[in-house]
């Protein structure tokens, strides 16, 4: 078997497709080598794009039909993002053992649709075997309704490779997902179980904002954030929203979490750029609140995900922690643009392995379980 895999993955924010082809070895210690082969971005089309915003902040209802055309549509953009990773990597797709495809999340109801944990689900699109079909490289998707089925939410899905790659005896650590939603991986240093979950929004409504009032996708480096002033009174209300004292495990998702939530929030009066400064705070309150709820003791945060590349988060949460080291997963040689595609192309391993994917420390499932089903080449 090749050991070369690659992943997929187009995160809550819904600003690109990763592609990450990834060399794994397993080391005679029982400890994982991963080497990024090659990573990169792949846009969406403008208008499938739309779409798909315009249902993470529950601006659309779908038909039956818009639901099996969409799948479709997303599985081609996944296999395109898929061969071009490939073709620009200077491989050919026999070289490719699997590959690991997240999907589209269209709705992550891990509570049930009610919040009363009757019929809990998860709903991801882009279909696997359209993507074997067009690729010719073995595809593993639909990760996260395994462990929904076996009482867990299906989030995060990474602490496990994370755990692999960043643990350290001796230093508690928390590897830091600033994507569209914001979540912590726990790593105690002490062997102790690692544990992770959902802390909220990161950059989702931030993106949100931003496209709304300026056209931009985001807000680049936090300048829009940065001129206005963060409205107290404000994020006082939107840190008072139930779903942030929940206990972990726990997980969210831009259906939870989108312009209608805060607009409900708004007295009116409030300018555009002070909303934006106090997204970014929420952000970075409700982070550092989760964790020094679970983990007061954190030595290091070690950050991933798009929002690495906005100073102005950076240096909020640094300023918010410390006594506590902030920084980018580049210091530990992992590009933080592609640690998620990277963890659905090790999750495409272990399917194929026949390994477990979960923690069940981390989802609340009931037991480790191989995810994903597997579409043959």
């Amino acid at each position: 078997m090749s050991d070369l895999f690659l992943g997929l993955i187009s995160g809550t924010s819904a600003d690109g497709i990763d592609a990450a082809i990834v060399r794994f070895d397993d080391r005679p210690d029982g400890t994982l080598d991963a080497a990024l082969r090659f990573g990169a971005t792949y846009p969406w089309d403008p208008a499938l794009r739309a779409r798909l915003v315009a249902l993470g902040q529950q601006a659309a209802t779908l038909t039956l039909d818009d639901v099996g055309e969409l799948d479709v549509l997303i599985a081609d953009a996944f296999a395109d993002a898929a061969l071009a990773a490939i073709a620009d990597a200077g491989l050919t797709a026999a070289e490719i053992t699997a590959l690991g495809s997240h999907g589209q999340t269209l709705r992550h109801r891990p509570y049930g649709r009610d919040g009363d944990g009757r019929a809990p689900f998860t709903l991801q699109l882009g279909d696997g075997a359209r993507i074997a079909e067009r690729t010719g490289v073995a595809t593993v998707a639909d990760f996260r309704r395994r462990d929904v089925a076996a009482g867990g939410h299906g989030a995060p899905l990474l602490p496990a490779l994370h755990a692999a790659l960043l643990s350290r005896a001796g230093e508690p650590r928390a590897v830091l997902n600033l994507g569209g939603i914001a979540n912590l991986t726990l790593l105690p240093g002490d062997g102790g179980p690692v544990r992770g979950f959902d802390t909220g929004p990161a950059n989702g409504l931030m993106d949100a904002w931003c496209l709304r009032h300026t056209g931009e996708a985001f807000d680049r480096d936090g300048a829009m954030a940065a001129r206005g002033r963060v409205d107290r009174a404000l994020l006082a209300r939107l840190r008072a929203d139930p779903w942030f004292a929940a206990p972990p495990p726990k997980s969210t998702g831009r259906d939870q979490f989108h312009l209608d939530w805060v607009e409900a929030a708004l007295t009116g009066g409030e300018s555009v750029a002070d909303i934006q400064a106090t997204l970014l705070a929420l952000s970075v309150a409700t982070i550092v609140d989760a964790l020094q709820a679970t983990q007061p003791g954190t030595a290091r945060v070690i950050a991933c995900g798009g929002g690495v590349h906005n100073g102005a988060l950076m240096r909020a949460l640094g300023a918010a922690l410390p006594g506590v080291v902030v920084e980018s997963s580049a210091a530990h040689g992992l590009d933080p643009d592609h640690v998620e595609a990277m963890g659905f192309a090790w999750l495409a391993r272990q399917a194929v392995l026949g390994r477990p994917g979960n923690l069940p420390s981390v989802t609340g499932a009931a037991g480790p379980r191989v995810l994903g089903v597997v579409h043959p080449a």
